[in-house]
C-alpha cells in the first residue's frame, strides 16, 4: 500500500470565485475535472497530529514570509481576515475567501517537515566572462 497524496476540500456558496483566486491571484495550476470542476496543484503539504480536546482539522498556507505574502496578496485583491498573530509555532493571519470563510496563512517558527520551495536566483554574472575562455 502506498498513499501518494492528500486532496483537500473547500466547501464554497461561492465556487467560481474562489477557484479564481487560487488560479488567478496565487497562481495554482489546474485541472478540470470536468464542467469547469477545477482540481488544483498545490505546494507540497505536511501533517501535524496535535492533542486536543475534541477533533477537528484545519488548514493552513504556508509560507516563508507572512509579511511580504500578505502585501503581495493585498495587492492582487485579497482581503486577510485580520492582524498577523504571533502564536507559539509561528506567525499567522487567515485569507478571507469570497463566500466569507477563512483559509489561514502560516510562516512557522519550528522545523518544517519539507522545505518550501523558494523562488530561483540565477547566479549573478561577472561582467566581460560570457562566453570567454580561460587560458589555462
Amino acid at each position: 500500500m502506498a498513499i501518494v497524496g492528500m486532496h483537500a476540500l473547500i466547501y464554497s456558496r461561492r465556487a467560481a470565485e474562489t477557484r479564481r483566486l487560487f488560479g488567478e491571484a496565487l497562481g495554482w495550476k489546474a485541472v478540470d475535472a470536468g464542467h469547469g470542476w477545477l482540481i488544483f496543484r498545490a505546494p507540497p503539504a505536511e501533517l501535524a497530529i496535535h492533542p486536543s480536546e475534541e477533533d477537528y482539522h484545519e488548514l493552513l498556507l504556508m509560507c516563508d514570509d507572512i509579511r511580504a505574502t500578505v502585501r503581495e496578496l493585498r495587492r492582487k485583491g485579497i482581503a486577510v481576515a485580520g492582524p498577523i498573530r504571533n502564536r507559539s509555532r509561528g506567525l499567522a493571519t487567515a485569507l478571507r475567501l469570497p463566500g466569507g470563510a477563512s483559509l489561514g496563512l502560516y510562516q512557522p517558527r519550528h522545523p518544517v517537515a519539507l522545505v518550501p520551495r523558494r523562488p530561483h536566483k540565477s547566479p549573478a554574472r561577472t561582467p566581460g566572462r560570457r562566453g570567454s575562455k580561460r587560458a589555462g
